[in-house]
């Protein structure tokens, strides 16, 4: 099954949450603020995105981080981005989509999603 990851105020993520709807696939989601995500996920979306792909270094949320935090992000070290997104998971980029047979991706095109679901079984 498929997994898609954001926030439920995220209109990005809203729009991927419609489009895997009109699809008619199931998923299930996770919302990063309400549910959480546990170290052992984050370190796979990690080690399958890698740090500057998932951290949004556009957010707001990096933006009002203060240079210590921003700092410890320099040599895409995977425990301090593990720490940064446990703290403030609002500095994920959004949605997050995984699951079996599924290369994970982080943001949202439309024609990757069409892509991705003329392949999927």
């Amino acid at each position: 099954m498929l997994t898609l990851i954001g926030l439920k105020s995220c209109d990005t993520c809203r729009k991927a949450r419609r489009h895997l709807d009109n699809a008619g696939l199931k998923y299930r989601y996770i919302d990063v603020k309400a549910d959480g995500l546990d170290t052992a996920t984050l370190t796979q979306l990690i080690e399958a995105l890698g740090v500057d792909t998932l951290i949004n270094r556009r957010s707001t949320t990096w933006r009002q981080l203060d240079d210590t935090e921003k700092a410890r992000l320099a040599d895409n070290d995977t425990q301090a981005a593990i720490e940064l997104l446990s703290t403030h998971p609002s500095l994920m980029k959004r949605p997050v989509l995984t699951g079996p047979n599924v290369d994970a991706r982080a943001g949202y095109l439309a024609d990757d999603y069409d892509t991705l679901i003329d392949h999927i079984p």
